[in-house]
């Protein structure tokens, strides 16, 4: 037995840490959560002030038998949880079952996984912080209320699986909102008038737009409006009558926060929300690299600062000046003001070590992981950097009392977008040149055209944006925006197609119930104002059960009356393209147990129902039918044959496409802690491809 004894979460941090701290040190995991409110009743005593119920999670057994021995024969015992609020909970729920005193030096926390900074946390331990603890559970017996009293409702009087939540039923409002303002939306017509300019001893042509009459700006909003224009500007001299030159210089975008690394992610790497934090998770864990180990490659993913410590700052600033230059080091370092209200509880998202390049860690990473360190290593080293600096031109014509204006920008030093450029959800940016123009210059028209244009409606949400907006109006907290996403989406009431989020009928429905019925829960202010009060909790302000026994009352009233006034809702099926073989219906899609199927509407006559049948782009390997994805009855996911019973093909591994070039066994699609690979089926050959083919998760059909 060590004499110390660290206890964190998964399995991968485990391995990361023990390497750091030595043999006098035993790592081990809990793989997560170990207790938690039960899922088969509310779990809060509402006639004992709110007392939680918590039991021990179901298959954390052997687990935790294991840590009890380890820690029975271990001197002290060290709980180094995630740094955060609901890491701070798990060590509190460990320090109960390994009886444990919450007020002993039992606690500790890093914000990066790198040997010196483990190593000075277990030379400071602490207690636990019980407001966290508290601001966590208050969290927890707060959404499990909203849940567990408004669900049954909509069970009740609309479809049952359905589910309400504190924050999912105001981003759910959200996107309905956005969608009501598109619907309603009347577009106006309006005109532009462009000119397509030439002069003598000028080479270049010169794209001017009409601004207005004189030094007014004037909105054409018909064709007459327009003609006007091109009649009067027709054969007319463009003769210079301003041009004005400014120098310019843009500062470069702050370090990642978790907010603005899921919007980045979404933007330039397509990754949902979901992925960007599952990717992120393995990258802070630790990654397995060639000659260095196991690894972690960026500071903690859930935070809201943009703040970086000076150790790293000074790495950063010394490896710009090598590799760039001193021109692309500022004279004073950088520093970023965090959003108000952040917690700024650590550091902004950060490469741990700014000397493991992309390049350098490319061939130990998985696709998915290199490309958002990538993205995180050149948005840190880029936010280090000096400013662009660029020139704006705009040149003013006169045709016939008519004023054109031809706008140009030119890079003048690129600064930190020699490494990065940051996103946008509207139209990049571009240079434009203009040549050189002086006063009095005179141009003619080649060309000079009218377009006709309508305004256009807010664009509905798409992950990034949606992120955005939660986080500007208070809604949520950095660990809650992926998860949020993903319930609404896996519950029905949204849908996300390519990137762009709506809402389904089902989500109007359920989002008009909840503003008749609910008005406090999808306020947004409302909600806002109540992370406002965890934050209260969690920076000792007040006794979470005062927070809890306020919110208790009014939304009581709100349950009971609306269990007696909300009327049965019939929301209509969706109907598939599948004909039913038994009747001829055709058949819609139901919500179960197990997900999504097919079933005849014509229940209870007609009983059919189909699994919904997903193909794959690979052939069976036995008779060269499709393969068809399948789950078990406990939700395991298989692949099989469609000629199944005639052909008995079966995997739990997808299939790539592809025999193995040692034995000549199936290929299939695997996922380890790199990544996703190709391994042989053959368990005797152990032969591996590190590059994902054909037949993985995004080449599937349905």
């Amino acid at each position: 037995m060590a004499d110390n004894l660290v206890i964190v979460e998964s399995p991968a941090k485990a391995k990361t840490i023990g390497k750091f701290l030595g043999s006098k040190y035993k790592v081990v995991a809990s793989n997560g959560h170990v207790r938690d409110l039960p899922k088969s009743q509310l779990g809060v005593d509402e006639a004992n002030d709110f007392e939680p119920k918590y039991i021990t999670l179901r298959g954390r057994g052997e687990v935790l038998d294991r840590i009890r021995r380890e820690a029975k024969g271990a001197k002290h015992v060290l709980l180094a949880t995630d740094p955060d609020m609901e890491g701070e909970a798990i060590s509190w729920h460990l320090a109960h079952i390994l009886k444990l005193d919450p007020k002993s030096n039992c606690r500790i926390v890093f914000n990066e996984i790198t040997a010196n900074t483990v190593k000075n946390s277990v030379k400071h331990p602490r207690c636990i912080d019980m407001n966290l603890v508290d601001a966590q559970q208050a969290r927890r017996v707060l959404d499990r209320l909203v849940g567990y009293k408004i669900s049954p409702i909509l069970w009740a009087k609309v479809r049952k699986g359905l589910s309400a939540g504190r924050v999912q039923s105001v981003a759910t409002r959200i996107i309905c909102d956005r969608e009501q303002e598109i619907n309603d939306f009347v577009p106006e017509e309006y005109w532009t008038v462009s000119a397509n300019l030439k002069a003598k001893g000028i080479k270049k042509a010169v794209d001017a737009k009409f601004y207005g009459y004189g030094d007014k700006k004037t909105e054409l909003k018909c064709e007459a409006d327009a003609k006007k224009v091109v009649d009067a500007a027709t054969g007319a001299n463009f003769n210079v009558t301003d041009v004005k030159n400014a120098v310019k210089t843009r500062h470069a975008p702050a370090p990642f926060t978790t907010s603005s690394l899921q919007q980045e992610a979404s933007r330039k790497l397509g990754f949902t929300a979901k992925l960007t934090m599952l990717v992120a998770q393995q990258l802070y864990e630790g990654i397995e690299l060639q000659g260095r180990g196991v690894t972690g490659l960026i500071t903690y993913m859930r935070t809201d600062s943009v703040r970086v410590s000076e150790e790293a700052q000074k790495a950063a600033l010394g490896l710009i000046g090598s590799k760039y230059g001193a021109d692309y080091v500022p004279a004073k370092p950088n520093i970023y003001k965090g959003r108000k209200g952040a917690q700024d509880a650590h550091e902004a998202v950060r490469p741990s070590y700014v000397e493991l390049t992309p390049a350098e860690v490319k061939d130990s990473l998985s696709n998915q992981q290199f490309k958002l360190y990538k993205l995180i290593y050149e948005r840190f080293m880029a936010s280090q950097m000096t400013e662009m600096v660029y020139e704006t031109n705009t040149v003013s014509f006169d045709a016939n009392g008519c004023t054109f204006r031809a706008s140009g920008q030119r890079t003048m030093f690129d600064g930190y977008t020699v490494v990065y450029i940051e996103g946008r959800d509207d139209v990049q940016e571009k240079d434009v040149t203009l040549p050189e123009i002086h006063q009095g210059d005179v141009f003619t028209a080649h060309k000079i055209e009218s377009e006709q244009r309508f305004t256009q409606p807010p664009p509905r949400y798409t992950e990034a944006t949606l992120v955005k907006t939660l986080e500007e109006k208070g809604i949520g907290r950095p660990s809650t925006y992926s998860p949020t996403i993903s319930t609404i989406i896996e519950r029905g009431y949204v849908k996300r197609e390519k990137k762009t989020l709506y809402p389904t009928e089902l989500g109007f429905i359920v989002t008009q119930i909840m503003k008749d019925n609910f008005k406090d829960i999808v306020d947004v202010k409302f909600t806002a104002d109540m992370e406002s009060e965890l934050d209260h909790i969690k920076d000792g302000e007040c006794e979470w059960k005062s927070v809890v026994r306020e919110f208790y009352g009014p939304f009581m009233q709100d349950v009971e009356k609306a269990s007696e006034t909300i009327e049965k809702v019939n929301v209509p099926d969706e109907v598939s393209d599948v004909v039913c073989d038994k009747c001829g219906a055709m058949m819609v899609y139901k919500m179960g147990r197990f997900g999504k199927f097919l079933a005849c509407p014509n229940f209870p006559e007609c009983r059919n129902t189909k699994a919904i049948v997903e193909k794959i782009n690979v052939p069976c390997p036995k008779c060269g039918a499709a393969l068809i994805k399948r789950k078990t009855k406990r939700g395991k996911v298989f692949y099989g044959c469609e000629k199944y019973p005639e052909c008995d093909f079966v995997s739990w591994d997808m299939p790539s496409g592809e025999n193995c070039p040692k034995c000549g066994a199936i290929m299939v699609n695997k996922v380890g802690p790199r990544g996703k690979y190709v391994a042989c089926s053959n368990k005797d050959c152990g032969y591996i491809e590190r590059s994902v083919k054909k037949g993985t998760e995004n080449d599937v059909e349905k």
